[in-house]
């Protein structure tokens, strides 16, 4: 596909993402439309103070978990590595678990953070062998990770008395709680995706391999410790808010592949997009039809059969 057609494909789906966002405001289990947005009463409460801090938030936290599984999938050189098969989830539910267990939540986005972003290393420390990680290995580390980590949270969840319902909320993942306080904080992710899409010719040559990578002079393991802490912030940010949502740096990135090809450059831009996209209309679905059913079990039932998909189909390759 020619760049200019690659670049015209982004400019629609960003166009198509914000008529998303507008329809995610007007839809919900009270219909309004746009004209009360200014219009003052009722319509323009629910508008404004409800649904369009959730649309952002939904659109910034689906945007940061595809460009983080992007990053991932080319680090890892492998199309089945996510944040929430690595553990980066459970590590962030460890540290927003504790916070909750002992009532201290005004750190629980700080914790969440910590604990996602050590989920990630310690994945990637005990998966890697010279800098090298087989598919079998990521996937049964990961595993391990998550279940360890998911222990030490139910031990979190009986210490944590009354607060034990939120502990159960947040790991189901959900965007019922988001406002306007949050959007400031979701939007640093853009930073670190930032950082991404400037090293998208490195992520270009570390899918290539190692060997490739060192003749183009590129340091294969500090820039895979750049990117990967650049990814692990991005997830740590948005589970520190949203908590445990998966799936969507699974699905977003492949099917955004399908589309624009292979090149970061654009792969990254276009997977912010599908993945904003996606989380918005499992909100949308969840608060409207699935009697605010958390968010993170939608995604889960969509991504769950696409991951079991991907796996069955390089048995067959």
């Amino acid at each position: 596909m020619k760049i200019r057609n690659q670049y015209l494909l982004l400019i629609i789906s960003f166009g198509l993402l914000a008529l998303a966002v507008l329809g995610s405001v007007t839809i919900g289990p009270v219909p309004v439309s746009l004209s009360q947005f200014t219009g003052g009463g009722t319509g323009s409460q629910i508008i404004f103070d409800i649904r369009l801090p959730r649309a952002i938030a939904a659109a910034f936290a689906g945007a940061g978990l595809a460009a983080a599984g992007t990053a991932l999938q080319a680090l890892f050189r492998n199309d089945l590595a996510d944040p929430y098969i690595l553990g980066t989830s459970s590590g962030g539910a460890v540290g927003a678990s504790l916070m909750m267990a002992l009532g201290l939540m005004a750190l629980i986005p700080a914790a969440a953070f910590v604990g996602a972003i050590t989920a990630v290393f310690l994945v990637y420390l005990l998966a890697s062998r010279d800098g090298r990680i087989s598919t079998s290995v990521l996937l049964l580390t990961g595993i391990a990770v998550s279940t360890f980590f998911s222990a030490v949270v139910s031990v979190f969840m009986v210490f944590a008395g009354t607060n034990m319902h939120q502990i159960v909320f947040w790991l189901m993942g959900g965007l019922w709680n988001t406002s306007w306080n949050d959007i400031p904080l979701l939007s640093l992710i853009f930073v670190p995706v930032i950082l991404l899409i400037l090293y998208s010719r490195d992520l270009n040559i570390i899918t290539c391999g190692d060997s490739e990578t060192q003749t183009l002079g590129i340091d294969p393991h500090r820039t895979k410790l750049l990117l990967l802490g650049a990814a692990a912030g991005i997830t740590g940010i948005i589970v520190s808010v949203t908590g445990s949502i998966g799936f969507i740096g699974l699905v977003s990135p492949h099917l955004t592949r399908l589309i624009t090809g292979p090149n970061h450059a654009i792969l990254i831009p276009g997977s912010l997009c599908c993945g904003a996209f996606l989380l918005l209309i499992a909100d949308t679905i969840s608060r409207t039809w699935l009697g605010e059913l958390p968010v993170g079990v939608v995604t889960a039932f969509f991504g769950a059969p696409f991951f079991l998909f991907l796996i069955r189909r390089r048995e067959e390759l």
